[in-house]
């Protein structure tokens, strides 16, 4: 009989955009999890996950797989890092980028570097959460992030770059993406492992596209509009 393996995005998909995970949604969930194979796939750092799903539910994952599956945590103990820095023509494209945006609104933290990826913003995660709100409206419409990460793939081939969460774009040298999981999950859990990945972002241009275009049968793709979407689809179960 097949295991499934239970991935989840988390901004978005277990919690709202960058705050944390709404307490009833948190007790089903460390509930729910128990006897299951939990896998969590974010574009955000470790420390960022923890302070949105909270420690319990962190570390009794069966694996933590932090900007975009580029740095990966069992419990305490870091099992994989990638190293990579952006170069300096990359930042300088991105100040560059960050001036000509049409928007108005300027925080702070524009180009935060992580494990293996650079998250941009420019409204920045300095940003209030009605700022962030704001941006997010307006790029809805405008469609500001889908439009710089396909300018930075063709002037930067080597790169990917993939809209994420409410304000960000994540890039990451090609093939850093969340598809990495796939190949983790099954050869952890062995071959004969059905994958359920839950995401909000799998639409093409988004980060967890690549993940969800490389799962057919029998796994199995749960798009999401948001935390309280996941969660129906968990009762379900």
């Amino acid at each position: 009989m097949s295991k499934i393996a239970y991935v989840f995005d988390v901004d978005g998909t277990l919690t709202p955009s960058r705050l944390t995970m709404k307490k009833k949604f948190q007790e089903f969930f460390l509930k729910w999890m128990k006897g299951k194979n939990i896998f969590f796939i974010t574009g955000s750092d470790k420390d960022k996950t923890i302070e949105q799903v909270g420690s319990q539910i962190w570390s009794r994952t069966t694996s933590n797989l932090q900007s975009c599956g580029n740095n990966i945590w069992e419990g305490d103990e870091e099992v994989h890092r990638l190293e990579w820095s952006p170069n300096a023509e990359l930042i300088t494209r991105l100040r560059a980028i960050l001036n000509e945006s049409k928007y108005p609104i300027r925080t702070s933290n524009h180009i935060e570097e992580r494990i293996g990826l650079v998250n941009f913003s420019i409204v920045g995660r300095g940003c209030t959460q009605e700022q962030r709100d704001a941006y997010y409206e307006w790029d809805t419409k405008e469609g500001e992030r889908l439009r710089i990460s396909q300018a930075l793939m063709k002037q930067f081939p080597q790169l990917e770059a993939s809209v994420g969460g409410q304000i960000s774009i994540d890039i990451h040298p090609k093939g850093c993406n969340k598809s990495q999981a796939k190949k983790w999950i099954l050869d952890k859990l062995g071959e004969d492992t059905t994958i359920y990945f839950y995401g909000d972002k799998t639409l093409k241009g988004g980060n967890d596209y690549d993940l969800a275009k490389i799962l057919e049968s029998p796994h199995r793709v749960f798009p999401v509009k948001d935390w309280n979407d996941t969660m129906n689809l968990l009762l379900k179960i």
